[in-house]
């Protein structure tokens, strides 16, 4: 009978634990606040479709898109002028490695990610001055890296990222560089995802 009982209690063990299954696909959507560097704040939004390259890391590619409104220098221009960013958007190949043995559904993770960001255009607020000096300023893109930790508990999954976008230069119609914004922030977010195969042991 003892025997009996710590055999259920394994295969009762056994089907409680958790881990994603190799060479499935997932769906993953995060959404959160965007802190800039610098001061300000914004809001982002990530779709990621995934593959499980092992029961514990998976490859993704992530499509963001990132609110921001944040500070801005501009070059010998009066304080009267303000700057207003809209959304940049990216896309960008990720990793995420899993701190799962398969004994729960409790997965800490790390990961790490390259993509190209559209970073829009800033207008400028030149009620001061005559239109002309200022125009519509063009959007610029560039390749950054990304870092990210956070926790997933079954479907759901909660993390911070930081994403390294380099500094755009700020042009009038005339091409002179009037300034410069900053575009590196920091995110949390709160999501969720599907698929990923037959949650297992691992």
């Amino acid at each position: 009978m003892k025997k009996l009982t710590i055999i259920f209690a394994l295969i009762l063990c056994s089907s409680l634990s958790f881990g994603q299954q190799a060479g499935k696909f997932r769906f993953g959507m995060d959404l959160g606040p965007a802190i800039p560097q610098g001061g300000g704040i914004g809001v982002l939004l990530n779709l990621e479709p995934k593959i499980n390259l092992a029961n514990n890391l998976n490859f993704g590619l992530r499509m963001g898109i990132a609110g921001l409104a944040k500070d801005v220098t501009y070059y010998d221009i009066s304080e009267d002028y303000e700057g207003e960013v809209s959304a940049n958007a990216s896309v960008g190949g990720t990793l995420d490695y899993y701190f799962n043995n398969g004994g729960s559904n409790f997965a800490p993770f790390i990961g790490a990610g390259f993509g190209y960001y559209a970073l829009s255009a800033v207008e400028i607020d030149a009620s001061a001055i005559d239109n002309s000096d200022t125009g519509d300023l063009e959007a610029t893109f560039e390749w950054a890296p990304m870092v990210r930790a956070g926790l997933e508990l079954g479907k759901f999954r909660m993390g911070a990222e930081y994403n390294f976008v380099p500094n755009s230069n700020l042009q009038d119609t005339s091409g002179q560089v009037i300034g410069e914004a900053i575009n590196q922030y920091f995110g949390f977010t709160l999501g969720f995802y599907v698929g990923g195969g037959r949650w297992r042991g691992i």
